[in-house]
């Protein structure tokens, strides 16, 4: 599953267009049946919906391996509810097929912990991760090991208006807090930027909002649901509820936010209206696209500014939501060997680097920040790297459907959010893992 900011995708540079057209036909073209003849292995790699940069590197990878394995590539559905439903059932039916799979970071525990994930080689973990940012690297483990192998990472930043910030007389340059941000927004008859849907986005605020003030949704056994605790109804949940809330009560969401999204808040964003907003870097992309067709003023581009993610608390560092890709191979796979050496062809600084700026998905890999290419096309790109390397990974549970979707369902609509939220999504999610409620 790709999480509702994934399923966005920047538009890639016009330079990159035609090149990754073309690879995504040949990926699809180059592969066969399995050989049974020595001739080289025929790998399958089940991508999310990009703009079509895994099958490109699908394809320089297999030339690049000299008649080692080729590769073919197997879109998954956009709906991540879906993508999750299709892996979990091809794993558990023994599918040999599942060569390469492009998970998100939430599904993994639930993929790892009945064993249907092959863990990588020692080796081969120490040469693609020595460099991985802490954030993209934790989304990528369960148990503190290694199961899958860290592609590309996503992270949230805060993105302002310059004028409004100036105007209500907040200095960028220095960490900001939610409340900060919600009383400028205020004083400047402005709204912020979130997305308040029920939905994935709701989760990632709110686990966002908790780690920031260092506390964790889940404690205990994450793997048993004896010992697992919710733990929302917690200083650092109370204090998630009262800002959630907060912008709720007060309308600072703007009038449609219980529906608004990730492109929703960037539409709202960019208008008169607009001051601060948390999203997904691609918005800065898809912005400047929009003024090249016209449909948004360069004014609007040259006034957007973007730092970290915002503190909860004055004196304690944010935890940003993180998101993207890793790389997983089927426990039943008849090609381990050729698939792990392939996502060592896919993840390497250099495919990363072309993969964030022809796709716009930023690199999990320090490395890949050097680039020259991807300097230019991500102004921001060392606040990517920052963030990145501070953002916290969802509930990392084989339960996490199940608490995400209670947590949706208690924290939304925004303007109901109170004080005794927090205590009734530890409740109901408690009382669903337990059989007692349905989601």
């Amino acid at each position: 599953m790709t999480t509702t900011e994934e399923l966005v995708t920047a538009k890639p540079h016009r330079r990159a267009l035609r090149a990754v057209a073309v690879a995504a036909v040949g990926a699809f073209v180059m592969a066969g049946c399995a050989s049974d003849d020595g001739g080289p292995a025929q790998l399958t790699w089940y991508i999310n919906p990009d703009a079509g940069g895994q099958a490109e590197l699908a394809q320089q990878c297999s030339e690049a391996s000299g008649g080692e394995y080729n590769i073919q590539t197997s879109l998954l559905p956009r709906d991540a509810a879906s993508q999750r439903e299709q892996l979990a059932r091809r794993l558990a039916a023994g599918d040999s097929t599942m060569d390469i799979m492009s998970l998100d970071p939430p599904f993994i525990p639930e993929l790892a912990e009945p064993g249907f994930l092959a863990m990588p080689p020692s080796d081969l973990v120490d040469e693609t991760t020595g460099d991985t940012l802490e954030g993209a690297a934790a989304g990528a483990q369960w148990n503190d090991e290694y199961v899958t192998i860290p592609f590309w990472a996503n992270t949230q930043l805060l993105f302002y208006r310059k004028s409004v910030a100036e105007a209500a007389g907040l200095d960028m340059s220095q960490p900001v807090t939610w409340q900060e941000i919600m009383d400028a927004a205020e004083s400047q008859d402005k709204y912020l930027g979130v997305q308040g849907i029920q939905g994935e986005s709701m989760t990632v605020w709110v686990n966002g909002l908790v780690e920031s003030a260092g506390g964790s949704i889940i404690e205990g056994d994450a793997a048993s649901v004896d010992t697992l605790e919710v733990n929302l109804d917690s200083d650092a949940g109370r204090k998630a509820a009262e800002i959630v809330g907060g912008i709720g009560e007060k309308g600072l969401g703007g009038p449609g936010i219980s529906s608004q999204d990730e492109n929703a808040a960037m539409g709202q964003f960019q208008g008169d209206k607009g001051s601060f907003m948390v999203n997904w870097p691609f918005i800065y992309s898809a912005t400047a696209a929009s003024v090249e067709e016209g449909s948004v003023d360069q004014s609007v581009l040259d006034d957007i500014g973007w730092t970290t993610w915002p503190r909860v608390d004055e004196d304690t560092e944010s935890a940003p939501p993180l998101g993207g890709i890793n790389l997983g191979v089927g426990a039943d796979s008849e090609h381990q060997e050729e698939a792990w050496d392939a996502i060592k062809c896919i993840v390497s600084p250099e495919n990363q680097a072309q993969y964030m700026v022809t796709n716009g998905n930023p690199a999990s890999s320090a490395a890949a920040y050097e680039d020259a290419d991807v300097q230019e096309a991500f102004p921001m790109y060392g606040t990517i790297r920052d963030s990145l390397d501070i953002s916290a990974p969802r509930p990392q549970t084989p339960y996490y459907s199940e608490v995400s979707s209670g947590i949706q369902q208690n924290w939304t609509p925004i303007y109901e959010v109170n004080e005794d939220t927090p205590a009734a999504s530890d409740e109901f999610i408690m009382s669903v893992l337990k059989g007692e409620s349905l989601l």
